[in-house]
């Protein structure tokens, strides 16, 4: 049967209990998993958190399609114009690159302003576009990238990149 990745819907701050339903149950999934420094009055601690808050792809054939509704704590698939909308393999392996890659290349001496549309030029986020947020630092920018209906902001090396005009 033909597979496809779709988005789910979960209830917030349940993505990784879904995740290992879903484990149970047999299906393919992905929850792409962060860490961030989270800060307390009275102290820092590194935690694993969604990239997608309340957000899971899921790998399915049409057999499997309402066997993933049947899981605890789901609400529904993404949809558009009521069909669940296929999210693109290239996609999905973008997202596992970005979290994967660390590897900072060349620097390049371009201008860089807020507000500016960029695209990704090397790596394995190659062809996504987005905008300028934030520079920081000397060869790093903030940029914001529309995927599922959310705004994600990666930090991304400036050589990465190539401002679009």
């Amino acid at each position: 049967m033909d597979t496809s990745w779709f988005a789910i819907y979960v209830k917030s701050r349940t993505e990784k209990k879904v995740s290992a339903e879903l484990d149970k149950l047999g299906i393919d999934h992905y929850l792409p998993l962060i860490r961030v420094l989270k800060q307390w009055s009275d102290r820092k601690k590194w935690v694993t958190e969604p990239l997608f808050k309340s957000y899971i792809f899921v790998y399915i054939n049409p057999a499997q399609y309402y066997d993933v509704l049947k899981a605890f704590n789901v609400v529904r698939y993404i949809t558009f114009e009521g069909k669940a909308v296929v999210i693109p393999p290239q996609q999905i392996e973008a997202i596992k690159f970005f979290l994967e890659d660390a590897e900072p290349e060349e620097i390049t001496d371009e201008s860089w302003e807020k507000g500016q549309l960029v695209e990704v030029i090397s790596g394995h986020m190659t062809g996504l576009t987005g905008e300028l947020v934030e520079v920081k630092k000397k060869h790093k920018v903030r940029i914001k990238i529309e995927a599922i209906n959310q705004i994600i902001f990666i930090q991304i090396p400036k050589n990465k990149l190539r401002i679009i005009h």
